[in-house]
């Protein structure tokens, strides 16, 4: 497969994936996903490759999250589409027997939130920004933030984040357990790399078990909560409040939700 979103490199026991779309802020499309979710399987079929690294190009962000220009022309019908397509990603990236490490800089915040909380290790520069962002361009985090956000933070916390959509420092973050390690930006790389080492140094069949029992736990949560919700999400794609926020988002105004607010309930 030719990569066109993504880079994917090799070498010593680690693959490092990259979200490619600088110009975005790494925004990812449905190419994105696709070729992230091919990458994620590449890197687990080889025997060579003991750990992966994900991680945004440039230092303007990791990523930020669905591109807003893509979800303005999504249909219930594209949505359900798209929902399986989130459900790709996520299951091979929590199914890969290696670690996943995230390397963030920049604006984690959104889908780009989600992804890094389906990792298994998150490291930040001192500058990364994060949060989520579905009410305020009406959609809905139900990619992982609804579920495993909880277990990072805190139930109290996770509904901070989902329903003020407030952006975080690194520091923050680390403070809070929504990231294992913040440090200045020219140190990001060696941190990750020692990490990587450290991983490569283990019992790669106790890392696989380890795994895989870690995740047992939040599985138990994560799966039957997406199945109904994404379900659901994909019904509101296109309508009118839906339509309001990210139109708002891409005309660069504050959407106006008030008027879709019920009343005399």
């Amino acid at each position: 497969m030719q990569y066109q979103d993504i880079l994917f490199d090799a070498g010593n026991g680690v693959a490092t994936i990259t979200i490619n779309r600088p110009e975005k802020r790494n925004a990812v499309r449905p190419l994105t996903y696709e070729e992230l979710t091919h990458a994620m399987h590449r890197a687990a079929d080889d025997p060579e490759i003991g750990v992966v690294v994900l991680t945004g190009a440039g230092d303007k962000a990791f990523c930020s999250g669905g591109d807003v220009s893509d979800q303005s022309r999504r249909t219930p019908d594209v949505g359900r589409t798209h929902m399986r397509r989130l459900f790709a990603l996520s299951s091979v990236m929590r199914m890969m027997d290696k670690p996943i490490l995230a390397k963030i800089r920049g604006y984690c915040v959104g889908g780009g939130n989600e992804i890094h909380l389906f990792c298994d290790m998150s490291f930040a520069s001192e500058r990364a920004i994060f949060g989520q962002t579905g009410p305020r361009v009406g959609s809905i985090p139900i990619w992982g933030a609804c579920q495993l956000l909880t277990r990072y933070v805190g139930e109290r916390k996770a509904r901070e984040m989902v329903f003020g959509c407030r952006q975080y420092t690194a520091q923050q973050a680390a403070d809070m357990g929504l990231i294992n390690f913040v440090c200045k930006d020219g140190d990001l790389d060696g941190l990750v790399d020692e990490w990587c080492q450290e991983i490569l140094n283990k019992s790669p069949q106790s890392i696989r078990i380890a795994k895989l029992a870690l995740n047992a736990g939040s599985d138990q949560e994560f799966y039957p909560s997406y199945f109904p919700t994404s379900a659901l999400l994909a019904t509101i794609y296109g309508n009118e409040e839906n339509s309001e926020g990210t139109r708002a988002f891409l005309e660069k105004r504050k959407p106006d939700f008030r008027v879709f607010r019920r009343k005399g309930l």
